[in-house]
């Protein structure tokens, strides 16, 4: 169908009006006017004069001269930063934004671009049952509109600004001696192994499963991190004497002799095989479910609460936790600041005196 056709002003080119109203003489005033748009999108209609020759000129003028302005949405902007933006994370970082992206595009995918509001960016976080995750969405949605300034997809304030985010508590979950002895007894080879290393190294899941041969040199075990991108030098010998990491390293070299492995990635399954977080989890869920099974079955249904809300990623907290030195954590985790160490990831109160 075409444009309705104007039921007023219907002899004047579109987008141009007629306004008449009578004046005090009795006279009748006639004036023309353009119907622009503000830079907001807001109509604004434009003076052309009184004198219907000169208006018209003036018209086309501005007709000549105003782009039609193209609606973008917010999908478009979601499928450029998806794109673009997120192959340049690291890949669990990928993973997540990927999965972020999903909800934000079931909720402002088909909306127009200038069309997000603060408003609506609260309704999204009220609705959102999973409040640390709507936390992490409007925190990419923040993103993705800094972007879209940058690609002159957006010239109006980040909607995101100012909006305020769901409270979140840190995890506390400690894993004990009790708890990490009961799976880790129950665990194959390789997960040992990767348990061992999460702790000893106290890096994130993904730093420790990558850690090769090429990180290893007389002294230290090098690591970069994934996430933030990081470089440690953890000792293997100190005074002349191996760490606790090394003497781990020095045993798990020799088992890869034995067996013949030749990857140079260090944690592998018995064939050599890299272990993947897939694969990491799957070796957990089975090793975690039997030691719940054994708790339950010695009657220690405390134990099997416990060992039943334990996670990989708990192991580095638990390193955290049970180093004297708070220093000495936050250098071995990475962090920047102690106090994130403190908040976070130590798990277990300061040990005090009593009064006597």
């Amino acid at each position: 169908m075409g444009r309705p056709r104007k039921s007023k002003n219907s002899d004047l080119p579109p987008r141009m009006l007629r306004r008449t109203r009578t004046l005090k003489s009795g006279k009748l005033w006639v004036g023309y006017y353009y119907l622009g748009r503000k830079e907001d999108g807001s109509p604004r209609e434009i003076p052309l004069g009184t004198d219907l020759g000169e208006a018209l000129q003036e018209w086309a003028r501005l007709a000549r001269a105003t782009p039609q302005k193209k609606i973008r949405y917010m999908s478009e902007l979601f499928d450029r930063y998806e794109r673009e933006i997120i192959p340049t994370k690291a890949p669990r970082t990928q993973a997540d934004n990927r999965s972020e992206l999903k909800h934000l595009r079931k909720a402002f995918g088909n909306a127009p671009i200038h069309s997000v509001t603060p408003q609506a960016v609260a309704q999204y976080r009220d609705a959102r049952t999973a409040k640390t995750r709507a936390n992490r969405e409007i925190a990419l949605l923040s993103h993705v509109f800094t972007l879209a300034r940058e690609w002159g997809y957006h010239d109006g304030a980040n909607p995101c600004s100012g909006v305020r985010r769901n409270k979140e508590r840190p995890r506390t979950f400690y894993a004990g001696n009790d708890v990490w002895s009961a799976v880790h007894a129950l665990a194959c080879q390789e997960l040992r192994d990767a348990m061992e290393m999460a702790y000893l190294t106290g890096q994130r899941p993904a730093d420790a499963l990558k850690v090769s041969l090429g990180d290893l040199t007389p002294d230290y075990l090098l690591i970069d991190q994934g996430k933030t991108e990081k470089k440690l030098r953890i000792r293997l010998h100190e005074d002349g004497q191996p760490t606790g990491l090394g003497l781990f390293i020095e045993g798990l070299l020799e088992r890869r002799k034995l067996a013949g492995i030749t990857s140079s990635t260090l944690i592998t399954n018995s064939r050599g095989l890299r272990l993947s977080y897939r694969m990491l989890n799957n070796r957990w869920d089975e090793a975690r479910s039997a030691a719940v099974a054994n708790a339950l079955e010695a009657g220690d249904k405390p134990l099997a609460e416990r060992i039943k809300g334990l996670v990989f990623s708990d192991i580095r907290p638990k390193a955290a936790s049970e180093i004297d030195d708070l220093g000495d954590a936050s250098k071995l985790l990475g962090h920047t600041k102690e106090a994130i160490t403190k908040k976070v990831y130590r798990r277990v109160g300061e040990v005090v005196k009593p009064t006597r």
